[in-house]
């Protein structure tokens, strides 16, 4: 398929998705305003049926649905040619593509009605621009970038990011593009870049055919992209540019050696991150592109045959509209089939009411007032599970950072060996070299702090994550149990018990327990199941970058420069010394360091410890308070629509044969919502979406 068709291809089945999107949020919508409606109605009738949460959950995902985006990011090196990249997928030449490291800025692509770049500051004023006046204005001359770059200072430093709107269609269907700094940018740009990782679908990861998977690069890859749940797509970038290394560029057996060994370092470095639930996806992430010529062949009008743009073209469509979407809408179909079961529990709960006198009915209340309380106890003893599991988390995570940390002085010397800057000792006789030596050596002190509390927060997050795993499997567990109590009121109350042949158990799920394993949904990443779990407004990303990465990082980095003080001094008299006497103020810089870090870090982690057992402890903190929230909800509601029947029959306010006829009317039209869902999904799913 040529790169017409496969970018035709893939803008016209976004356009698919994003109208199934708009239809599925409409039965959404629909359904809760009938819920609406339906309540009331119940003031005037029999009572409320007490759905608040089902409809809090239900305009909660319709609202997910009709205002989604695909959220692509795209990170790398600069000058590996993440622009032209993106050029090439967008079809026009919207992004400069030779930006200084010093210049680069976080930019947003999205789509408008008229292009026009909008630049966000840091102190929340904004500025929209031309694509013209943003190039004149945030490019600066190569001399003084290269100025800017050496003192390590940001050209414009109170920028926080740009937004570039423009009318594509690929941009059109509900794709947005995040254009990231380059990895080897400034710690403060990195640190934004982070923040919006976890906020995409996908990672396009962009890497140079001719440096392969350089230091920065597997830092970046191992620290802050592994085992995140992350979907990362590699592309190889310039490998045409492989053809001029080769011994003799015009032997095709010469240029192929060359290519074969690249691909094999390649693939030695990339395959870990291509492993998804025991399958190897390495042929569907991994491409081999050239960007540039894609690039000129694309504004030419020529086909792209030879730029590997095609293929990954095709690939992303796969992810994007069959993977994403398939599992974003079937979430909302699950929604919806757990709405229609609590409808229908209810209105069966109702109608054998209605026709009880108010003497019996009383009687009959009273009588479900143990199982009541065993809804209570359910909810009291999931409370105290969780409560315990923060006590013990909090207490297991606290003290392996403090064991952590008080340690890392054995491991520093050999830990820090990839960050020691070279030692070259002919450029250290010229002028400015000793003191470019102590900018490195501090510089790469960063990276080695920055890395070790990634390397630890990374366990963190595992443990975390576990620990949900174990509360989502009890609250499984307990709704088993607050089932079969539901079931014994309903039985008590009207004399039969309302069984569903076709209900799966996740169906017949409480909302309470949606939302409790659905927590496990989102810190797997899939943010898709956490929305139809009814997760919208719980804000999980806040608290899991709490206490993993960003607290970690920020707060022992200010440790650790107050640590590296005395012997970033012994580096500074650097610039007295001769070049025979570097490699012995390098080890001095390391045995005093490490001496440093022995006396300082004890009294550092255990302050640090204290701060991160109190973030783990607000996580399990607020998860409790939401679940008891909700089954404080659930148990009032079930009271609530008892008690609110019992005052309708003694003012005697509604018909009991027009009541059930709205009733019926009400499990009606909800089932009618979902049986469209069902035909909808099914049509998705025999497509070629």
């Amino acid at each position: 398929m040529s790169y017409k068709a496969e970018v035709d291809s893939l803008i016209n089945n976004l356009h698919a998705v994003a109208q199934k999107r708009q239809e599925f949020a409409d039965y959404l919508n629909y359904a809760s305003e009938i819920l609406e409606q339906a309540k009331l109605e119940g003031k005037e009738a029999s009572g409320e049926l007490k759905l608040n949460q089902e409809i809090f959950d239900l305009k909660i995902t319709g609202n997910n649905l009709l205002h989604g985006r695909f959220r692509l990011m795209v990170l790398g090196d600069m000058k590996h040619g993440k622009s032209t990249l993106l050029n090439v997928l967008l079809g026009k030449k919207l992004l400069p593509t030779a930006v200084n490291p010093c210049t680069a800025i976080l930019t947003i692509l999205r789509f408008g009605s008229e292009g026009k770049v909008t630049v966000h500051f840091k102190d929340e004023r904004t500025e929209t621009l031309s694509f013209d006046q943003f190039s004149r204005k945030y490019t600066i001359d190569p001399k003084e970038a290269k100025r800017f770059e050496q003192s390590k200072k940001d050209a414009f430093p109170d920028v926080s990011y740009a937004v570039v709107e423009y009318p594509l269609k690929l941009l059109q269907n509900g794709v947005e593009i995040v254009d990231s700094p380059g990895l080897n940018d400034t710690d403060e740009r990195n640190q934004l870049t982070l923040g919006y990782i976890n906020k995409c679908h996908a990672i396009l990861f962009v890497l140079n055919a001719t440096k392969p998977c350089t230091m920065e690069e597997r830092r970046y890859l191992e620290n802050y992209l592994k085992d995140r749940g992350l979907t990362i797509f590699f592309l190889i970038n310039r490998w045409d540019e492989l053809q001029q290394s080769a011994f003799d560029p015009d032997d095709p057996e010469e240029v192929r050696k060359v290519e074969e060994e690249q691909r094999q370092v390649f693939t030695a470095n990339l395959r870990d991150y291509c492993q998804i639930d025991g399958s190897d996806l390495y042929d569907e992430r991994v491409f081999e592109t050239s960007a540039l010529n894609a690039l000129r062949y694309s504004l030419k009008g020529k086909p792209l045959d030879g730029t590997g743009i095609p293929k990954f073209v095709g690939a992303l469509e796969r992810f994007l509209t069959k993977e994403r979407a398939v599992s974003e809408l079937r979430q909302a179909r699950t929604l919806m089939r757990q709405t229609y079961q609590r409808v229908h529990e209810a209105v069966d709960r109702r109608i054998p009411l209605l026709g009880q006198d108010v003497t019996e009915l009383r009687k009959r209340i009273k009588s479900v007032e143990p199982e009541f309380r065993k809804l209570e106890e359910i909810r009291d003893s999931f409370k105290q599970e969780i409560a315990q599991m923060r006590d013990t988390r909090a207490d297991a995570i606290a003290g392996s950072l403090h064991s952590y940390m008080s340690k890392l002085d054995q491991t520093f010397e050999n830990d820090f060996k990839p960050y020691m800057p070279d030692i070259n000792f002919f450029k250290f006789l010229l002028q400015g070299q000793r003191e470019k030596f102590k900018e490195g050596m501090e510089e790469n002190f960063k990276k080695y702090a920055n890395d070790k509390m990634a390397e630890w927060s990374k366990g963190v997050e595992r443990d975390i994550k576990e620990a949900f795993s174990q509360l989502a499997v009890s609250a499984n567990r307990y709704s088993v149990f607050y089932g079969n109590i539901t079931d014994t009121i309903d039985f008590k109350l009207s004399g039969s018990i309302n069984i569903s042949g076709t209900a799966s158990a996740e169906e017949k799920y409480p909302g309470w327990a949606r939302f409790a394993t659905g927590a496990m949904a989102f810190l797997l990443g899939d943010y898709a199941g956490a929305a139809g779990a009814g997760l919208g407004a719980f804000n999980w990303k806040r608290l899991l970058t709490n206490v993993g990465l960003l607290i970690a990082v920020n707060t022992v980095l200010i440790i650790f420069f107050d640590i590296v003080l005395g012997p970033a001094a012994i580096v500074a008299f650097m610039s007295g010394a001769g070049a025979t006497q570097m490699e012995m103020l390098r080890r001095k810089f390391i045995k005093m360091t490490k001496e440093k870090m022995k006396e300082k870090l004890p009294e550092a982690a255990a302050q640090l410890s204290k701060e991160v057992y109190q973030e783990v402890r607000k996580i399990f903190d607020e998860y409790e308070a939401e679940v008891s929230k909700r089954m404080n909800e659930d148990i009032q509601a079930r009271r609530d629509e008892l008690d609110r029947l019992v005052e309708q029959k003694e003012k005697e306010e509604f018909q009991r044969e027009a009541e059930i006829k709205r009733l019926k009317e009400l499990e009606n039209n909800i089932y009618s919502q979902w049986q469209s869902m069902e035909s909808g999904y099914e049509g998705l799913i025999g497509s070629k979406v």
